[in-house]
């Protein structure tokens, strides 16, 4: 099976188009110019919505001097990135544009920088303008992990001043801060107006540190009260450099015979298209061959649209450890759940039962490739030396076997389904007891009705969930 990291390999390989205008990249010296240049190069070759955008059309100039001008009249790259993206606020939400393309190749791999914490926000009871955190993740061997702190925690304050709806975004953007650790003090009333978050006398100092990410962040072996052995893999990025390790965890399932099968992808933004047909392939196997999912592309590069199949072995490695499986469950949260872990659900429906326990998911089935100043294909190969812009654009889309995509809606639970993290009743993350694992065992074991805890804070407390623009290193992964 061909990886997606071989993509400009495989689009170039068509006839290229021919630049319209001559390079600006003649001369040495850096200048805004030269970014916006290839940043206008780059997106009418390989954009997806290239035909959506008027500005992008191969005849859109018809001079030298008129395209200098529309280049010159941007402030920035940026701004013309910007300007050039297809209805951002609904269609292309994922296109990004960045000034140094060693942290973005890094970032993707699984490196980044991070504290290693990730949290959901919510208003104090009874107030719209105080803000408490609670703790929802805490990455293995980071900086919040080796200082102690849990999932479930509670914080109300950063380095002294309490955090309100005004200010904790600055205050959490921050390289280095100190939470003040807090509790929720719960009057036992039907409503939260009387409750209080009430701040300890304990603090932790983090700062955000290059954190290289190994995205199996835990696994479960259950035995269930039927006897029969339950899997649990909580995943949280499909990095094609873990693909061995994530084959190692589905031998330890196929040698414990598991009968059942929970993939929690939570907190998973997104990854390796390869990766996730690896994945695919580990909890069937009976489907070896067939389309698990197709990439297609713009109208210049067509010719390159790509099936994925299911397989059996791993590209260069071993044979992939197979469950067979003919039903699976799948944890998701809404704003994290995104890309591949989609393309999981939405690609292995049309094969087997696949059950989403959990909330809606971001709705993301576009595939993002670095572009990078370079003539073209626009590799890395020849990249210009005289800055490190890149581009990260949508340049393909995702689709199942039968061409249905990911609504941009997100994929959602079935309504008895449906279940929120709650700030205050986290759980413990693997444990029968924590509420959406909680759910999946008790539909397994058929053990009769099921109500969501009306635990406090409820939905309508919540104000931010996961911090996409506090961490975003830790959120749009390319595909």
């Amino acid at each position: 099976m061909k990886k997606i990291s071989t993509l400009f390999i495989l689009l170039f390989s068509c006839v290229l188009l021919t630049n319209c205008f001559e390079d600006f990249d003649d001369n040495p010296v850096f200048s805004s110019l030269e970014v916006k240049d290839f940043v206008w190069k780059g997106l009418n070759f390989a954009y997806l919505y290239k035909s959506e955008v008027p500005d992008l059309a191969d005849n859109r100039f018809s001079s030298n001097e008129e395209y200098a001008q529309y280049l010159n009249s941007f402030e920035t790259p940026e701004s013309l990135f910007n300007h050039l993206k297809h209805e951002p606020q609904t269609v292309d939400r994922f296109s990004r544009i960045y000034s140094d393309y060693i942290q973005l190749e890094q970032q993707l791999s699984g490196t980044f920088m991070s504290n290693g914490l990730e949290i959901n926000l919510y208003y104090h009871p009874n107030s719209n303008t105080q803000v408490f955190g609670a703790i929802t993740l805490v990455l293995n061997n980071s900086e919040a992990a080796n200082a102690g702190l849990q999932r479930g925690q509670l914080f109300s304050a950063v380095d002294g001043t309490a955090l309100t709806e005004s200010n904790f975004t600055s205050l959490l953007s921050q390289s280095t801060y100190t939470l003040q650790l807090a509790t929720y003090n719960s009057q036992g009333t039907p409503e939260t107006t009387d409750d209080t978050i009430d701040v300890t006398p304990e603090t932790v100092t983090l700062s955000r540190v290059p954190y290289n990410e190994n995205p199996i962040h835990k696994t479960e072996i259950i035995t269930l009260s039927n006897n029969e052995k339950l899997g649990y893999l909580m995943y949280n990025g499909f990095y094609a450099n873990y693909t061995t390790e994530l084959n190692n965890v589905f031998a330890d399932f196929q040698a414990n015979n598991i009968q059942h099968l929970v993939l929690d992808l939570r907190y998973n933004g997104g990854g390796s298209v390869s990766t996730a047909t690896y994945l695919a392939s580990m909890v069937t196997g009976q489907f070896t061959g067939q389309i698990f999912t197709k990439t297609l592309y713009n109208e210049n590069l067509s010719g390159n649209n790509f099936d994925y199949l299911f397989t059996n072995t791993i590209e260069n490695g071993p044979s992939i450890n197979s469950l067979n499986l003919t039903k699976v469950y799948v944890i998701t949260t809404a704003d994290r759940t995104a890309s591949a872990s989609e393309l999981i659900i939405n690609s292995l429906k049309e094969y087997i039962t696949v059950v989403q326990v959990g909330e809606g998911t971001v709705g993301k089935s576009q595939v993002s490739r670095i572009i990078y100043d370079a003539p073209q294909p626009f590799s890395r190969n020849n990249a210009n030396p005289n800055h490190r812009y890149a581009m990260l654009p949508v340049v393909g889309i995702s689709v199942n076997v039968n061409d249905g995509q990911v609504p941009s809606t997100g994929i959602n639970p079935a309504p008895s389904f449906f279940m929120e993290e709650n700030g205050l009743n986290l759980g413990i993350l693997g444990d029968t007891e924590e509420p959406l694992l909680a759910r999946v065992i008790e539909d397994i074991e058929n053990s009769g009705r099921f109500s969501v805890p009306n635990n406090k804070p409820n939905a309508t407390h919540k104000i931010y969930r996961n911090l996409a623009e506090i961490n975003p290193e830790k959120f749009w992964f390319t595909e």
